[in-house]
């Protein structure tokens, strides 16, 4: 199992607009892909130097595959459609995670 991680950190001023967006809107979009099993949405708590909120979405996939073939064929529109709604009030880094063992 890989875990796609998207952590972003969300100025305030957008805070409640993008919220909204994620939580009716894109994580359903991104599971419509078919290429994910499952996502979570979780708060990150830290205060950040630079402010804003900071969250991390956990999009489980079956396989490094699966995850590459998002990359290629949904990842550049869904990106974009974030870039354009928001622009720079919304900072995002990606990393992806490999199950080991769950206890």
């Amino acid at each position: 199992m890989i875990i796609y991680n998207v952590t972003i950190n969300i100025h305030e001023s957008v805070h409640d607009q993008w919220l909204k967006w994620m939580q009716q809107k894109h994580i359903s979009e991104i599971l419509a892909t078919g290429k994910f099993s499952s996502a979570r949405m979780v708060k990150v708590l830290i205060e950040e130097e630079m402010g804003g909120t900071t969250y991390s979405i956990q999009y489980i996939a079956d396989s490094k595959e699966t995850l590459e073939r998002y990359y290629q064929e949904d990842a550049p529109r869904f990106r974009e459609e974030g870039h354009r709604l928001f622009g720079d009030k919304m900072l995002a880094f990606r990393t992806e995670l490999e199950l080991i063992s769950e206890h």
